[in-house]
């Protein structure tokens, strides 16, 4: 073969090779951007200042903590309990969202505290969800 169409041929294995790694890498980026939990969305509790969103896969509760403004950092919190076992904690000055959060609950009850600027939200004890 000449060098050009070497050339051509790298050039577009290349291409292709990329094309191939972007169809693979777009799907999961969208999910994330929208959430960064995986699984599917059980429960949503709205408060005040925000909301804290719910997830389960295979036995894991994930949760994150949305802001109603995002893009202003402040204060955010998301506390998440499995009952029997210790807790997992985010907290900090964040402007998108606090968490993700997650517990290999099973079968278990959670308790889920979440807090953004002066609002708060608790479930006030474990339940099932």
């Amino acid at each position: 073969m000449k060098s050009g169409a070497i050339r051509r041929l790298a050039v577009g294995l290349a291409v292709t090779v990329a094309a191939g790694a972007l169809g693979v890498a777009v799907p999961g980026q969208a999910q994330a951007a929208d959430s960064s939990c995986e699984g599917r969305k059980v429960r949503t509790f709205p408060f005040a200042t925000g909301t804290v969103e719910v997830y389960k896969r295979g036995g894991y509760v994930c949760a994150i903590t949305l802001p109603k403004r995002p893009g202003v950092r402040q204060h955010m919190r998301i506390y998440l309990r499995a009952y029997a076992l210790q807790p997992v904690e985010d907290v900090g000055r964040y402007k998108y969202r606090a968490g993700p959060v997650r517990v290999h609950a099973g079968q278990r009850k959670v308790w889920i505290k979440a807090a953004v600027g002066r609002g708060k939200y608790d479930t006030e004890g474990f339940i099932r969800l």
